[in-house]
């Protein structure tokens, strides 16, 4: 509510202070990093068939150096932005609130956007903070599981021929493996691979020296010519014998898996590892307060590159 109640100028001011955060809020030339810039305020007609819109006013800087042009959001994940500053910030503040995540229909409805809009820029903030995920690494003990998602394989009607749906998921294109690594008490990093694929990525990703603590699977036999490997067989042991468990993993799974099932409902194969990541982030910072994690989400976004991904998306779609 402080956010909704914020002029376009207070919002303005905010997204400043965190894209410039290291001369506390004063811009400089994102080209040449020149301390000395002018700010520059147009008005411009509105582009609406609407007679009585409003003009909107763009605030630009000019480098006193090299001349360059940019804004606030110049090769940030938020440039070529059409939304207001202050309707991004409350976006940003909805989305982080969502404990499970949060639909981009949920957004639409309470931000009255249209669904490709608020589509879009959930994938981009989804993107920024996977960036934040992907650039750890893990060390002390950590755990590594890998469980299905998306997609779904519908039973037959009669039961005689109704087949082991989990042995179907390998030959599915639809359903994906997600593979958790995770520190005890600490960070996590998922990737969307086959268990039997995951060996470089482990490598890359976890310190060595490290303690690996994994279940019963064959996929994980070669991690043991490189970490030292605790396991644990579920089928004949239990969840948990002494410190061999891999519960923390299971407890990632259980949050992507409800926000799969209760808050998206399904998650095409192609945007599983955005989803992963951002069940990641959230597993991560569950204990933060949700003023902390929206600060982090805006930062993330003001630090990340100009999305190839997802800036045009709907237009490449389109056009295709």
């Amino acid at each position: 509510m402080r956010i909704a109640r914020m002029s376009e100028e207070e919002a303005y001011a905010a997204f400043e202070r965190i894209r410039f955060v290291e001369t506390d809020g004063e811009p400089f030339c994102v080209k040449c990093g020149c301390l000395v810039v002018y700010r520059i305020t147009r008005t411009c007609r509105s582009r609406s068939k609407n007679q009585d819109a409003k003009p909107t006013i763009r605030r630009t800087y000019k480098c006193a150096d090299c001349g360059h042009h940019s804004s606030v959001t110049s090769k940030t994940i938020f440039a070529s932005h059409k939304l207001s500053f202050r309707d991004i910030l409350c976006a940003i503040a909805l989305f982080a609130d969502g404990a499970k995540g949060f639909a981009a229909l949920h957004l639409m409805r309470n931000m009255g956007l249209a669904y490709k809009t608020a589509f879009v820029l959930a994938h981009k903030l989804r993107q920024a903070i996977c960036a934040l995920q992907a650039a750890q690494t893990l060390s002390g003990k950590v755990e590594i599981d890998g469980a299905y998602f998306g997609g779904y394989v519908k039973p037959k009607n009669l039961t005689r021929d109704r087949v082991d749906r989990r042995k179907k998921v390998y030959r599915s294109d639809k359903r994906q493996c997600v593979v958790i690594l995770r520190e005890r008490r600490g960070r996590s990093v998922p990737f969307v691979c086959a268990e039997r694929d995951a060996l470089p990525k482990v490598t890359a990703t976890v310190d060595p020296g490290s303690i690996i603590y994994a279940d019963e699977a064959k996929a994980y036999e070669p991690l043991h010519a490189i970490f030292k490997v605790k396991r644990i067989n579920h089928s004949k042991e239990g969840y948990a014998v002494g410190d061999h468990s891999t519960n923390q993993a299971e407890s990632f799974f259980s949050r992507l898996r409800r926000a799969e099932i209760g808050i998206h409902h399904h998650i095409a194969g192609r945007y599983l590892s955005a989803y992963a990541g951002e069940m990641s982030w959230r597993e991560d910072n569950r204990r933060i307060s949700n003023g902390e994690q929206f600060l982090t989400i805006v930062a993330a976004g003001l630090h990340h590159p100009v999305s190839r991904t997802w800036k045009g998306y709907w237009q490449r779609r389109k056009a295709a």
